[in-house]
């Protein structure tokens, strides 16, 4: 049986939480943070968690279903 490749833009993205849910990081977050407004950038900062269909689909790219 060969191995699963793990998809590399997949895994810099998504991480998978002990309960299995796939977390991930909210866009506006990297650069020119000073004329973006106050709100968006507090809100930005929380991680976001994947809805189960798209969850499915992520594992499967981080090889982690077959």
């Amino acid at each position: 049986m060969y191995k699963i490749k793990t998809n590399k833009a997949a895994s810099k993205r998504f991480k998978v939480t002990g309960s299995g849910k796939v977390k991930f990081t909210t866009a506006n977050r990297r650069h020119l943070l000073t004329g973006k407004a106050q709100k968006l950038k507090r809100q930005a900062r929380n991680a976001g968690y994947m809805q189960a269909g798209d969850a499915r689909k992520a594992k499967q790219l981080l090889g982690l279903m077959s």
